[in-house]
């Protein structure tokens, strides 16, 4: 079953106002209603009408120009993403995540991590040094050099006439992204799906773009655990669930289990405590009180577990739940990963700047 929720208030008024355009405005109301297109566009016009949404905007000729660029198409049901749609939703979480992180004056705070590194030259050029690859060396730059240096075509080359490509020294890596689904992202009338679903379209947008080479997966869970396609982000809804986080971070690691990448990892984003597990008859035991030890030791094994196979756990808390904060903090120290504490404003920040900060390490090019 589908929820989608939906109550108006002052702080989403001043969220709308403060996007640059329609179709951002779009774009963030298109998440916020799960990719229904048809549900955002009636929403739109019912803003316009009670005056949040400015009238200048002509919402009739923006449908129009959204079926020409071939993002929305027209089939039996009504209106939908096309494809193209869907990327280009992906592309604005993207380009709104890491505008933040250049608003916020973020530094490159980059990590260096074993195991796994290639090089992958860059544009920019330097003056050779004892210890560069030899395989980086610019030989077209290089000889030019000599040439200028005796003015002759001996190709006399010398050390001082070298010249080297810099490098970026990346880790190849597979990741796996777990989202939350349970009742509670939408608890108290606090949207807390939206902004997770911003990160992980974000985060595919990293991956595909920059990183083609890594894996992604991505992961939801509930009552049950299961793995989502890209395409089907901008869909995701919450459901009646309750928290079974151990089931997430199982299907998590027997994904990473399959991959080759010499890296893995598992990001979880989640506001909630877990509340569910599964036995091993295949019965489930459910208790949304506290935080039940039955619960907690059998979702804390599998930390365990992951920390042996290397799979380190980054969890991204988006609430201030005492129990969460307990929880997490006993499953990071039994995993040996990293824990955040945030709100659902900074959440995309701490996402990508994690990945990114961990993911990989400008170097000078040696061998």
């Amino acid at each position: 079953m589908k929820f989608t929720y939906f109550e108006w208030n002052e702080d989403m008024a001043q969220r709308l106002k403060a996007l640059a355009d329609l179709m951002s405005i779009y774009n963030y109301l298109l998440m916020r209603m799960d990719g229904d297109v048809e549900e955002t566009l009636r929403l739109m016009e019912r803003l316009q009408a009670q005056g949040i949404l400015d009238e200048k905007y002509d919402l009739d000729e923006f449908k129009e120009q959204l079926k020409k660029q071939n993002l929305i198409q027209e089939g039996k049901s009504g209106l939908s993403l096309a494809p193209k749609g869907e990327r280009s939703l992906r592309q604005s979480a993207f380009d709104a995540i890491f505008n933040k992180l250049r608003v916020g004056g973020k530094g490159d705070h980059r990590v260096p991590r074993e195991g796994g590194t290639s090089e992958e030259p860059l544009p920019e050029r330097r003056p050779y040094e004892f210890g560069d690859n030899p395989r980086h060396i610019d030989y077209t730059a290089s000889i030019f050099n000599a040439i200028q240096r005796d003015a002759t075509l001996g190709f006399d080359l010398t050390e001082q006439d070298l010249e080297v490509y810099e490098t970026e020294k990346s880790t190849s890596c597979a990741t796996v992204l777990m989202i939350d689904i349970s009742h509670s992202m939408i608890l108290y009338g606090e949207d807390r799906i939206t902004p997770a679903k911003q990160v992980a379209m974000a985060f595919t947008e990293l991956i595909l773009t920059r990183f083609p080479k890594d894996h992604l997966s991505v992961i939801t869970f509930g009552d049950w655990a299961e793995e989502i396609p890209i395409k089907q982000l901008p869909y995701l809804a919450v459901g009646p669930y309750h928290t079974n986080t151990q089931a997430g971070l199982r299907l998590a690691r027997q994904i990473l289990l399959t991959k080759k990448h010499v890296n893995k990892q598992i990001f979880m984003i989640t506001d909630g405590k877990p509340s569910m597990i599964n036995r091993p008859n295949g019965s489930i035991y459910k208790n949304p009180v506290g935080l039940d030890p039955r619960i907690v030791n059998r979702t804390l094994d599998e930390a365990v577990i992951c920390r042996k196979k290397r799979m380190p756990i980054t969890t991204f808390m988006v609430t201030d739940d005492p129990y969460l904060q307990q929880f997490v903090a006993r499953l990071t120290e039994l995993n040996k990963g990293r824990a955040y504490f945030s709100s659902v404003d900074n959440l995309g920040q701490f996402v990508l700047w994690d990945f990114v900060s961990h993911r990989k390490r400008k170097g000078k090019g040696h061998g």
